[in-house]
C-alpha cells in the first residue's frame, strides 16, 4: 500500500463507557486505484501489562478475575488467568504499570523492563499494549493487591509454578494473549 489515507466522516456511536466510532474513509490501493471502506474503531486508550518473574523460586504471578466478553463467547465461568494490566490513563507506560502492579498484585516493584510493544486487535481496537517484565521476591509484598474497589475489581493473586503456566497454555487454562505472549518471551529468552 502506498499509505495514501482520507477520512471522510467520523461518527461517534457510543461514549458511554469508552469511545466507539464510525469511520468511513478513502485509501489507494497498492495498484494506484482508490477504494472507500467504511469500518468502527474502539478506542479505549493505551494500556500496560507485566509479568512479574522469581529466578530462584522458577515462579510467576499471575491474576484470575471475571471478563464479560469471555463470558458472552462462551468461557462458562467468565474467569480469565491473565498478567497484570491496566489503562494508562493519563500515565507514561511505566507509571503505570507499577501502580497497577501494586494494585492488582500487591507487590511493590521498582526495575521493570519494556520488553516491547504491540497492538492487540488492530482490526477493531486503537490500543497500544506496553509489555514489561520485572523480577519479584516476598520482600516486596506490601499489600494483597485483588485491584481497587471504587473501580469495582475483584482480583484473585496466583503465583505459579512456570512450567505449570505453561502447560496451563497447552490445556487451555490460560487463554489471554498478553499472557502467553509474556510467558513465552521469559522462555525465549531463557530467563525461566
Amino acid at each position: 500500500m502506498n499509505g495514501e489515507v482520507k477520512i471522510l466522516k467520523t461518527e461517534v456511536l457510543s461514549d458511554n463507557w469508552y469511545l466507539l466510532k464510525k469511520i468511513s474513509y478513502q485509501y489507494v490501493k497498492k495498484d494506484g486505484t482508490s477504494v472507500t471502506q467504511s469500518r468502527e474503531a474502539y478506542d479505549r486508550g493505551n494500556g500496560a501489562t507485566i509479568l512479574l518473574y522469581n529466578q530462584a523460586q522458577r515462579t510467576v504471578i499471575l491474576t484470575r478475575q471475571f471478563r464479560l466478553p469471555t463470558f458472552i463467547n462462551g468461557n462458562a465461568t467468565g474467569l480469565l488467568i491473565e498478567a497484570c494490566a491496566g489503562l494508562l490513563d493519563e500515565d507514561n507506560p511505566e507509571e503505570c504499570i507499577r501502580r497497577e502492579t501494586e494494585e492488582e498484585t500487591g507487590y511493590r516493584v521498582s526495575a521493570v523492563r519494556k520488553i516491547f510493544e504491540a497492538y492487540m486487535s488492530p482490526g477493531s481496537v486503537t490500543e497500544i499494549l506496553y509489555f514489561f517484565i520485572a523480577a519479584y521476591s516476598t520482600e516486596m509484598k506490601v499489600g494483597e493487591g485483588g485491584g481497587i474497589e471504587h473501580e469495582q475489581e475483584n482480583i484473585e493473586v496466583l503465583e505459579l509454578d512456570m512450567e505449570q503456566a505453561l502447560k496451563m497454555i497447552d490445556n487451555g487454562a490460560i487463554k489471554d494473549g498478553k499472557t502467553i505472549m509474556l510467558l513465552q518471551y521469559l522462555r525465549l529468552h531463557g530467563i525461566l
